[in-house]
């Protein structure tokens, strides 16, 4: 929940209200069912369901497959980071983070 609001207070100050939050991976996929979707920030640790198995699901649904996702994360290692391109995710930014970085990487994954 901490994180959650830090990324909301974050993408508010950079001019993004319009969000829905999901308290995990299975609860993301539930909103992504019942809600238009323009792009999905998403960790890598999470309860229930993981960054990981997340972005497997949204990437296997055909209807989602295009969504672009910005994995925000602690796992900063390069492994980890070649995993999540392979995975299919747009972006990559390592907690902590600046809101400069964070607005960059949206941008460049949205435009």
């Amino acid at each position: 929940p901490t994180m959650r609001r830090i990324i909301q207070n974050a993408l508010n100050r950079i001019g993004i209200s319009n969000t829905i939050n999901a308290e995990n991976g299975k609860d993301a996929l539930a909103k992504l069912a019942e809600n238009d979707v323009g792009m999905i920030i998403t960790d890598w640790n999470m309860p229930e369901m993981n960054g990981e198995e997340f972005v497997r699901a949204v990437r296997s649904t055909a209807e989602y497959a295009s969504i672009p996702i910005l994995m925000v994360t602690t796992r900063g290692m390069k492994d980890d980071v070649l995993t999540a391109v392979k995975l299919g995710v747009n972006g990559y930014v390592v907690k902590p983070f600046t809101i400069e970085v964070l607005k960059a990487k949206i941008t460049d994954i949205v435009s």
